[in-house]
């Protein structure tokens, strides 16, 4: 209980600071609107070509604006840790009680929640512009885990990051180095069937896949919930193993100090 008490403080912590910054509050929302609707508009005649198998544009992309907002979420989550280590605190929280456990899992559940938030935003205004999601209840659901499960282990393995190399700027770079480069090799804009070959290989392992694709089947009609299933478990196990990686940069930190 103790834990879990811990984490409920320090995620509250996290959205109260997030709430004192509005400016940044209006940014996390206009951006991936902006991707929504431009790229809902510029490319929208694309499902004309052979071998796309859309029944629109706006259709296929909303759900890849959504993973891709979680998978930026994620990938910056560790810019915060860099401004409290930076400012002493998170060397105060080690030199007190805290769960060890919530001082990571708070800054991620809040991640989750804010993910969430931007998500059924984002699924409102597709629908506004069009899109047709045709799995019900059960697939917003699932469109809503497949971010979380994206967002969640970028998140820890940016945080790691930052305890490890505690600089801004190494992250920035890294972030930029992964975070493009992840969406282009995957589905979040083009049906894979039109990419080429090296690049449909590619996205066979690449985490943004699996959750663009789990959320676009779930969202189906008729789904094929095993084909989603198996998506969602490769999601849970790389999660499992960020999370370990995170544990490991932690307790290095701790040993650092």
């Amino acid at each position: 209980m103790t834990t879990l008490a811990h984490l409920l403080f320090l995620t509250q912590r996290q959205l109260r600071a997030l709430l004192r910054q509005p400016w940044y509050i209006a940014f996390t929302i206009v951006q991936p609107v902006i991707w929504l609707v431009l790229y809902g508009q510029l490319f929208q005649r694309v499902v004309e070509l052979p071998g796309f198998h859309a029944e629109s544009y706006i259709t296929f992309l909303t759900p890849g604006v959504i993973i891709m907002t979680a998978l930026f979420s994620g990938g910056w989550n560790g810019m915060g840790t860099i401004v409290e280590i930076d400012r002493g605190v998170m060397d105060r929280f080690l030199v007190t009680p805290v769960s060890r456990v919530a001082l990571m899992g708070g800054r991620l559940v809040a991640l989750a929640a804010i993910s969430v938030v931007q998500s059924l935003m984002l699924i409102g205004l597709g629908l506004l512009l069009g899109a047709r999601l045709g799995g019900g209840v059960a697939g917003v659901l699932t469109l809503l885990a497949s971010g979380v499960l994206l967002a969640a282990p970028f998140g820890a393995l940016s945080n790691a990051l930052a305890l490890v190399v505690r600089k801004q700027e190494s992250v920035i770079g890294a972030s930029n180095f992964l975070l493009l480069p992840l969406t282009f090799l995957s589905p979040v804009y083009m049906a894979k069937e039109l990419m080429p070959g090296w690049i449909r290989t590619v996205t066979r392992f690449n985490p943004v896949t699996w959750s663009v694709d789990a959320a676009r089947e779930a969202l189906k009609p008729q789904a094929d919930w095993a084909a989603v299933m198996l998506r969602i478990g490769c999601l849970v196990l790389f999660a499992i193993g960020a999370a370990a990686l995170a544990t490991r940069a932690f307790r290095a930190y701790q040993r650092s100090l």
